[in-house]
């Protein structure tokens, strides 16, 4: 079975997922970044063997997903602002010390990416992106059946397209990107500076739009605008079977949905947005871990096409 590690911020989640994408056993822990990245491998380590011992199964592969850039052939992490101490140990060398089984490593997007696209609700699609939304943008993207890299490897960064040049700066160095304006960050910020209260979590603008609040109504339909901007681009771009949009941002779909769908309507003439299907992740607060595990089999199994 596949142990799958999923490694976050905040948190680092470990399990063991079957060959349908379904997670037999799992558990995580804080990431601790602070304790070292030594720490951090042992703890992975345990938990893997913790999970495959209550799953009664045997580890053959391990696929991880992982914030922050980070090598796929190598598992070397880059500069990560909270991952202090973590640029430049490889994920992939530590863990074959632990584990003498064949390991894949991506970053945590294109780890979703792959999650949705042949696990979710991209199941059967050949084209897709998939677009998380939360602290930030990042996204993931399937040609062909096959996850997309750039030069030597590397993520694209679709969350730092730019949609508005005269939009405030962000730290990519250019203004007006799309995370800068439609992230879970940015709409929480711009709530906060509109508001005379306290301040407020994106999840809250959400709770207060649904009571009919006028600031927090602007605020989501504010949201669904440029969120609707940055996939009519993408969808522009790519003309995909289908743009998957999932994150913590995304827990308001019920309000953002339709929005961003007309401003695709409205911006798309010349492609068959008709035919460009956007939607809701499906795998929800597992999509980190299942992912993880999908990295491994596109990377290894023999049966990808």
């Amino acid at each position: 079975m596949i142990g799958a590690i999923d490694i976050g911020g905040t948190k680092i989640a470990a399990g063991m997922v079957d060959e349908n994408g379904r997670i037999v056993r799992s558990m995580e822990c804080p990431t601790d970044a602070q304790a070292g990245f030594s720490n951090a491998i042992s703890r992975m380590a345990s938990m893997l063997r913790q999970t495959a011992q209550q799953a009664s199964v045997e580890i053959t592969g391990i696929g991880i997903g992982s914030t922050g850039p980070v090598d796929p052939e190598t598992g070397l992490i880059g500069n990560v602002e909270f991952l202090p101490g973590w640029e430049g140990k490889s994920l992939v060398a530590a863990l074959r010390k632990e584990f003498d089984v064949p390991i894949a490593v991506e970053n945590d997007a294109d780890a979703a990416a792959l999650g949705e696209a042949f696990w979710g609700a991209g199941r059967g699609k050949r084209h897709v992106l998939c677009v998380t939304i939360g602290t930030g943008i990042g996204a993931g993207i399937i040609l062909n059946g096959k996850l997309y890299r750039g030069v030597d490897g590397s993520h694209p960064e679709l969350g730092h397209h730019v949609i508005d040049t005269n939009g405030p700066l962000c730290s990519c160095g250019a203004r007006g990107c799309w995370e800068r304006l439609a992230s879970g960050t940015h709409l929480a910020e711009w709530y906060n500076t509109q508001s005379s209260t306290n301040p407020v979590t994106a999840k809250r603008i959400f709770e207060l739009a649904a009571e009919e609040n006028p600031l927090a109504v602007k605020a989501v339909e504010r949201e669904a605008y440029y969120l609707g901007v940055g996939v009519a681009n993408l969808a522009t771009l790519f003309s995909p079977d289908m743009i998957i949009l999932g994150g913590s941002v995304m827990g308001g779909a019920p309000m953002l949905i339709d929005g961003i769908r007309n401003i695709v309507r409205q911006n798309c003439a010349f492609v068959p947005h008709e035919r460009i299907e956007v939607r809701v992740a499906s795998l929800g607060p597992y999509t980190g871990l299942i992912g993880a595990a999908r990295v491994w089999y596109h990377r290894f199994a023999k049966s990808e096409g």
